[in-house]
Formats: C-alpha cells, sequence, structure tokens
C-alpha cells in the first residue's frame, strides 16, 4: 500500500508518528508524510525513520513533501487554497490510505481525500482546541463553523480515531458523526518507552524538612495556551511559593500565535514575580523531565496527554485536571493527583500534597512507569491502529 501520514507540523508529526510510520515501513508499505515547510531538523527526523534498524532497510523509504497551512488562523481563503492544495497532492501520488491528525489537517484532508477519491481515509481527534471552548459569542460562532466542517470532512472517512470517549460521545451528541460511522479508540500516539526510559528522581527532602526547605520541582511541558492551564498553574505556583519558597514550578515549551495564545510578556511578567521559571522551548523533553520531580498538567481538555505518559514512562508523578483525556492516564492517588480545572486553589492543593508528602513521588512514579508499559507502549498503541485500518503485512 501507498500510506500518506498528514500532519499540521513537522515536529509534532516526528514526535508522535514515528514509531507507526516506522511499523507501516517495516511491513512493506510505502510511506508518504506531508507536512508544511519550515522545519529542517525535523524533517530530516522523518526521512530517517528506519534507518537505524537494519530489519527496515529493505522497505521503502518514508518520503516526505511539503503543503501550505495556516495552523491558527480563520482566513477562509487560506484554509481553501490547503485544501486545493491537498486535492492535487492526492491526485498526483493516489495514495490508498490516508492517515490524518489534528484539526486542519482532519478537516480539510478529508474532504480533499473524498473529493480525489482516496480509497481509505482515517482520521484521528487528538482534541477538540480552541472552537470547542465556546464561552463567548465569537467561540460560539467558531463552534458551529467547526461542527459543519468536521461533519463534511468526516462523512467520507471509513474510520474516526479518538483519545478519550468523551470526545466521541461529544461528536455524536453535536450531529457530526453518523450513526454508522465507524469509531474507534487508540490511547492517544502512545510513548516510546525505550526512548523515554525510567530515570532515577532528584534528592528527594530530607524526612522532617521543614516546608521552606522542600525543594520539590513541578513540570508543566505543552505549548503557551491558556487552555493548558498556564495561568492557574501561575496562580497555584504564587499561592505555594509563600509556604513552600524553595519549591520550583518549571514551564515548558513553544510560544503560540493566535487564537487562546499566552504571549511571552505574560510569561516573563509571571517569572519576574517568582511564580514559575520558564525554560524556553527543546526537542528533547527528557533532560528536563529528568530534572523534575513531578509533571503537571491543568489542562481544560485533552486528546491523551502526551507530556504525561512520556514523565509517567520516565518515572514522575503527575498532577492534572479532571477532564477528558486526563483522567484517562492519571489514577488519583496512584500515580498521580487528580484535581478541579479553571481551580488555582484546587491545583495548589494537589501540589501541596505532594510538598507535604515526598515519598508519594516514589510511590506515584513507579506506578506510573509500570502503567505507561502495560497500557501506553506506541509499539503496542501502532500495532493496534494498523489492525484497526485493516493495513495488511506485505508478502514476503
Amino acid at each position: 500500500m501507498k500510506i500518506l501520514i498528514l500532519g499540521n507540523q513537522a515536529r509534532s508529526t516526528s514526535n508522535f508518528w514515528t514509531v507507526l510510520m516506522r511499523r507501516m515501513r517495516a511491513a512493506g508499505h510505502e510511506v508518504l508524510c506531508a507536512v508544511p515547510a519550515g522545519d529542517d531538523a525535523a524533517e530530516a527526523a522523518i526521512r530517517a525513520i528506519g534507518e537505524e534498524d537494519p530489519a527496515f532497510r529493505k522497505g521503502p523509504a518514508v518520503r516526505l513533501c511539503h503543503y501550505p497551512l495556516d495552523r491558527k488562523g480563520l482566513n477562509p481563503l487560506r484554509d481553501m487554497a490547503t485544501m486545493h492544495a491537498l486535492y492535487r497532492l492526492f491526485r498526483q501520488e493516489k495514495p490508498d490510505l490516508l492517515f490524518a491528525s489534528t484539526i486542519k489537517p482532519v478537516i480539510y484532508g478529508c474532504m480533499a481525500a473524498r473529493l480525489a477519491r482516496v480509497p481509505h481515509i482515517y482520521a484521528t481527534i487528538t482534541g477538540l482546541g480552541y472552537a470547542f471552548e465556546a464561552d463567548n459569542f465569537f467561540k460560539k460562532c467558531v463552534n458551529r463553523l467547526s461542527i459543519g466542517l468536521y461533519h463534511c470532512a468526516l462523512a467520507g472517512a471509513e474510520g474516526v480515531f479518538f483519545q478519550n470517549r468523551d470526545d466521541a460521545e461529544l461528536f455524536r451528541k453535536v450531529g457530526i458523526l453518523r450513526r454508522s460511522a465507524r469509531v474507534l479508540m487508540a490511547r492517544g500516539t502512545g510513548v516510546d518507552i525505550r526512548r523515554f526510559a525510567e530515570a532515577p528522581l532528584p534528592p528527594l527532602p530530607a524526612e522532617g524538612c521543614a516546608p521552606e526547605e522542600r525543594e520539590i520541582i513541578f513540570l508543566l511541558v505543552g505549548r503557551l495556551l491558556e487552555a493548558k492551564g498556564l495561568p492557574e498553574y501561575a496562580a497555584a505556583a504564587k499561592e505555594l511559593k509563600t509556604q513552600y519558597p524553595a519549591a520550583r514550578f518549571q514551564l515548558l515549551g513553544p510560544p503560540e500565535q493566535g487564537l487562546g495564545s499566552v504571549d511571552l510578556d505574560q510569561v516573563r511578567r509571571w517569572q519576574d514575580e517568582g511564580s514559575i521559571e520558564y525554560l524556553g522551548e527543546t526537542r528533547d523533553v527528557r533532560p528536563y523531565v529528568e530534572a523534575c520531580h513531578a509533571l503537571v498538567l491543568p489542562s481544560w481538555r485533552e486528546g491523551t496527554p502526551t507530556s504525561i505518559m512520556e514523565g509517567m514512562s520516565m518515572g514522575r508523578a503527575a498532577v492534572v485536571t479532571d477532564v477528558p483525556g486526563c483522567r484517562e492516564v492519571v489514577e488519583d492517588g496512584v500515580n498521580g493527583c487528580i484535581c478541579a480545572a479553571h481551580d488555582p486553589r484546587a491545583l495548589a492543593a494537589a501540589m501541596r500534597r505532594l510538598l507535604d508528602e515526598p515519598g508519594l513521588l516514589v510511590r506515584m512514579g513507579a506506578a506510573g512507569r509500570d502503567l505507561a508499559c502495560r497500557e501506553f507502549d506506541a509499539e503496542v498503541v501502532a500495532e493496534k491502529i494498523l489492525v484497526d485500518m485493516r493495513v495488511p503485512r506485505a508478502a514476503g
């Protein structure tokens, strides 16, 4: 088969779907990855998928091509240009199967694939994003438009992958999915448990030490978006700093532009207040996860939180909100703490629990690693996706 992987960024496509593409290539299929241009390092990583394993060298290489995409904009002319470019790409390449993920590639990719008569079309809903917050008039308008576009796009899909059941139920409730739609479940993109190997915790505070001496390091990994809970994280950190001045609250992630983003000036103000430490962005989160005691994600809604699964795989406890996606990967009191969303005080209370009982970090971290190995291994997740898409192994 010729399989086309459609993503909205080279970096995220490389980070999240490398194992899936490697397994497709190992099975003898031709793999073409289409992403917007602009990230040479990530593109090189995509082109090199599988080259390190001699068993894969006989298979066809992963090819890469570009298409135009305005990820965050709402300009209909640009979006129509994206759809037209994808239609031309599909007509030229004639893929047997499209695997599209993230919002605009799903919407415009699936529409273009249907027009181009791609035989098998699969979409992955990795999260609902800004359009489904709908807490003001403008967002409600965007929400109605998004529902209509999703409905048109997914009408031609052979199957739709969801990363949590709440999102699937919402899509049915608002009329996006037909009753006959084939709904499939995936554990997110999984996590490469070998790459994100278990790492020893940094030194823990001595037993019985005073609260002001407890240096526990919390880390939030995510794009600079309001919906990742950044305002709540900064407010909770500010509250905890008064009692636990040695505690550290770090933020790691790339800036974003457009709707729902948190600008760098605001992040710097939080940093100047002494609430958080902004670490910038990175291509490899592992050294930062290794240096922390716990991962935090006070998100408003997730598909499945990759950063939390990566932290679990490295043996780190998690503090998350009780929202779709997050509650699928964290069990309160077992591998982390769950708190109410949109509530800085509840978030502070959850982090305070780990500050007051540092021994929980060891137990919860071990439980997280065990869960990651049993349920979130990217190899297992990728294999299930291939089976659900009925992708065959090539003869010989």
